[in-house]
């Protein structure tokens, strides 16, 4: 036992005579005080570049973290721990054992992405903690780009005969530094909605719940994003705020309360921070994926990106239905047509929305009416299929339950089964019901209403996507679980929603604002792919004074294509509207949707973005630039394309005269010959954007 100094042992003289007789008892007290001091035990771990520090302790009897970047403080000491029904606290009162460090370095491929080849560099540091009877471990995994860590909870001697274990909190916090002046984009977390809001832009400390991704700049001008990676059988995590800039981990919770139900032997999913000193640098992040198993579903060759065209944008501005009538949009001949443009213009399928039984009547409240196998009279999938087979455009299939996913689930096999018949390869499913308003049925029979985020959906969306993965058809989920990566251990799970789409201008209140798209690939875009569905040509079909309509320029809609990405993008106006300008709709046909690299070379979160990426199937690069209700000047840099050829850039800008306000439609295209040795100064409109296709010479 190490010796107490003089400065800690208690002055005597001060004690009154009462209190001598506790004088042994106080020493002692003092004594044990600095035995367990000097027991404290702190690990630490750095990236391979060294700029991340981790450290791990027990220090104040709890286990806490903390990182610095560059020296700087980036999360301060923030707890860690589990709760169980059962056992309790796993946190306070456990100490570090025993811990471990390794190094890993590896280049894994992606079948399809932003990039080809994905680099995994890290060092990992594994410390058990244990209070004498039960015992779990941390995990941190480090890279250049920021961190991973989970809990782990192995089967052990006093659990046993204990074959469930629920979770009823978990106490991992992100305490973030000078809260009052860090910059914070965020979204409720937790709300009536799923994640379709607009970003508010607040100190930290002004935060109340918060969905993930959550992106935040400190003063110093680190910027961070915490998500999570991984994340099965276990509840989404939103962020609570409790003390000014302690952001606790806050699980969604089932209908019975509780939080988690899993057994011994489990592994959380990883929390994670992605840090960079400029806001380019989270977008340039591969942190999410490389957190992520590898591909477990063998060959996916039959996974195809692509573009397509849809019976969609019409009934969102109330020129179709979904349902049957006079104006119902999925009829047989309506998609014959899609299909005959689609083939025309180079896309290779048609997504029809609303040809089941089951869209008329209240069909948002009542989910339980769909059926995923029956069309309506003026539909014929037989007929449709083979007129899409005969033109070499497939039909992209469509499921919205409206949150009743038993009765989903009842079906998905004859559903899945059908498609597969039909020769389609891709589905759009939809899960539109307020936050905690998904409805199931459990064993007994009794409905249970449970939130988009908690564990039953979580297990409930991957289920989807497993099924679907047996009949080599891929899913774009709407309405769904947040991305955190699983694309790469699923690589049919394409895409999906999870933020204010396009859908919101044509009847949002308020529609999309000038700044929403400017603020996505820094939030929702950290976490892997979107269908945002953009490329609207027609940006206010009700006059430009209207309150919905699109707010952008139509050169800001090429942007999009570019800027966020997609393994599957659609062309989301009328088909009438791209015939009238063609000249414009040539960047649609020509952008591609599958990238052998992806460099984010500009932006400012809020304000604007600029994303380089290379075409996987030739050498062409694009180019796709986009502004916040601003207009500025970009100076863009070219040393991305190759240093020994030079290219043609095909350049789709905004004209002098645009404003998306008043002059949205003003636009040029032109072509320059550049090198990797030229920069490019462009001028983006308010709301504008630039699109740009480098063709090399030969």
């Amino acid at each position: 036992m190490s010796p107490v100094s003089r400065k800690s042992q208690p002055n005597v003289s001060l004690l009154p005579k009462r209190n001598l007789a506790r004088l042994p008892l106080l020493i002692s007290l003092v004594l044990l005080g600095a035995h367990q001091s000097a027991l404290a035990k702190t690990v630490t771990v750095n990236s391979p570049d060294k700029r991340i520090s981790v450290s791990l302790t027990d220090d104040g009897d709890r286990p806490e973290y903390k990182v610095t970047f560059n020296g700087k403080e980036a999360v301060l000491n923030s707890r860690l721990g589990l709760v169980f029904e059962t056992f309790g606290e796993f946190g306070s009162g456990f100490d570090i054992t025993e811990s471990s460090k390794s190094t890993h370095s590896s280049r894994w491929q992606q079948p399809w992405g932003e990039r080809e080849w994905i680099d995994d560099n890290h060092n990992k540091l594994t410390a058990t903690f244990s209070n004498g009877r039960h015992q779990f471990a941390l995990e941190f995994k480090v890279f250049d780009d920021g961190i991973g860590f989970r809990y782990l909870v192995p089967k052990q001697a006093s659990f046993d005969k204990v074959t469930h274990l629920n979770i009823t909190n978990e106490l991992t916090e992100f305490s973030v530094p000078d809260a009052h002046h860090a910059t914070a984009w965020w979204i409720p977390g937790r709300g009536w909605n799923r994640y379709e809001y607009l970003y508010q832009t607040t100190s930290v400390n002004k935060v109340d719940r918060a969905h993930t991704p959550f992106t935040y700049k400190l003063t110093s001008g680190l910027h961070l994003s915490i998500h999570e990676a991984a994340l099965t059988d276990y509840a989404a995590m939103v962020l609570d705020q409790r003390r000014d800039g302690t952001l606790k981990a806050d699980l969604t919770p089932w209908s019975d309360g509780t939080l988690v139900k899993t057994q011994p032997g489990f592994t959380t999913p990883w929390r994670t921070i992605q840090i960079a000193d400029a806001a380019t640098g989270l977008l340039n992040s591969d942190l999410i994926l490389n957190l992520n198993e590898p591909n477990k579903l063998g060959d996916v060759s039959w996974v195809e990106p692509g573009k397509y065209v849809g019976i969609w944008w019409g009934m969102h501005i109330n020129e179709n239905t979904w349902g049957s009538g006079e104006k119902h949009g999925a009829t047989t001949s309506e998609t014959k047509r899609y299909m005959d443009f689609a083939a025309k213009y180079g896309f290779d399928g048609v997504l029809v929305e609303g040809w089941n039984l089951g869209w008329d009547g209240s069909w948002f409240h009542n989910g339980d009416v769909f059926s995923f196998t029956q069309s309506y009279d003026d539909f014929d999938i037989d007929a449709v299929s083979a007129h899409g087979a005969n033109n070499n455009v497939r039909l992209i299939g469509h499921h919205e339950t409206s949150g009743s996913v038993t009765n989903y689930r009842n079906q998905m096999s004859d559903a899945y089964d059908l498609y597969k018949q039909h020769g389609v390869t891709q589905i759009k499913t939809g899960y539109v019901a307020d936050g905690g308003d998904i409805k199931r049925v459990d064993s007994q029979g009794i409905v249970r209403h449970e939130w988009h985020d908690g564990q039953f959906m979580v297990n409930e969306y991957l289920h989807s996507i497993t099924e679907a993965a047996k009949r080599q058809i891929s899913i774009n989920t709407h309405e769904p679980i947040k991305d955190t990566g699983l694309r790469r251990t699923y690589p049919n799970w394409i895409s999906r929603e999870g933020a204010r789409g396009q859908e919101f201008n044509a009847w949002g209140t308020p529609p999309n604002s000038p700044e929403h798209t400017s603020i996505l690939p820094y939030t929702r875009m950290l976490s892997g792919p979107m269908d945002f569905t953009p490329g609207i040509f027609n940006l206010a079909p009700e006059g430009l004074d209207a309150v919905n309509r699109v707010q952008t320029t139509l050169a800001k809609q090429l942007a999009l294509y570019v800027v966020l990405y997609s393994p599957i993008q659609m062309a989301a106006d009328l088909p009438r509207n791209y015939v009238e300008r063609l000249d414009a709709f040539k960047f649609i046909q020509d952008v591609p949707t599958d990238w052998s690299e992806s460099i984010a070379v500009a932006g400012e979160i809020g304000d604007f973005v600029a994303f380089a990426r290379k075409d996987r199937a030739s050498e062409d690069w694009y180019l796709g630039a986009l502004t916040d209700e601003s207009e500025r000047e970009l100076t863009i840099k070219l040393d991305f394309l190759s240093s020994d050829k030079s290219y043609q850039a095909q350049i789709y800008r905004d004209g002098a005269e645009a404003d998306w306000k008043t002059n949205p439609y003003d636009y040029v295209i032109e072509n320059k010959q550049v090198t990797a040795k030229d920069t490019l100064t462009l001028a983006l409109a308010t709301s504008g954007g630039v699109a740009i296709r480098f063709i090399p010479f030969d």
